[in-house]
């Protein structure tokens, strides 16, 4: 495996109520050597980032989730209580992915459909941007 695609230390959280789109990007994020954990709705979402055993290097969310919270609602969560990761929000919607990019602060948002290479891309983007400790 080349450099490229040595993430075996990162993990990303991918949530997505579309078990479909939610397999497809975590199928190809794993490819690319990152941990994956996924989640079906932002509840599920929350509980793995509160969950000590996971270290969740970024998230990618889709604005419209199952249950009470959305994907706006985690990234608030997000950004008041884990500040420092990133999180991509993407939405079949364009306002919405607007609206997600406005809030996350950290770049446009990706609008669905996306090439999953733009995933990684848009992470790497984002951590690059970030604060070292």
């Amino acid at each position: 495996m080349s450099d490229e695609h040595d993430h075996s230390s990162e993990t990303i959280l991918v949530v997505d109520g579309d078990v479909i789109a939610r397999t497809v990007i975590s199928d190809y994020l794993r490819h690319c050597g990152y941990r994956v954990i996924e989640a079906n709705s932002g509840e599920e979402a929350l509980q793995a980032l509160q969950h000590e055993k996971f270290n969740v290097n970024a998230v990618l969310s889709d604005v419209e989730l199952p249950g009470e919270l959305s994907g706006f609602d985690l990234a608030q969560w997000m950004r008041q209580n884990r500040p420092g990761i990133p999180i991509v929000l993407s939405s079949a919607v364009e306002r919405a992915a607007q609206l997600a990019g406005d809030l996350c602060e950290q770049g446009p948002a990706l609008a669905k459909p996306y090439e999953p290479k733009a995933v990684i891309d848009h992470i790497k983007r984002l951590k690059g941007k970030q604060v070292p400790d």
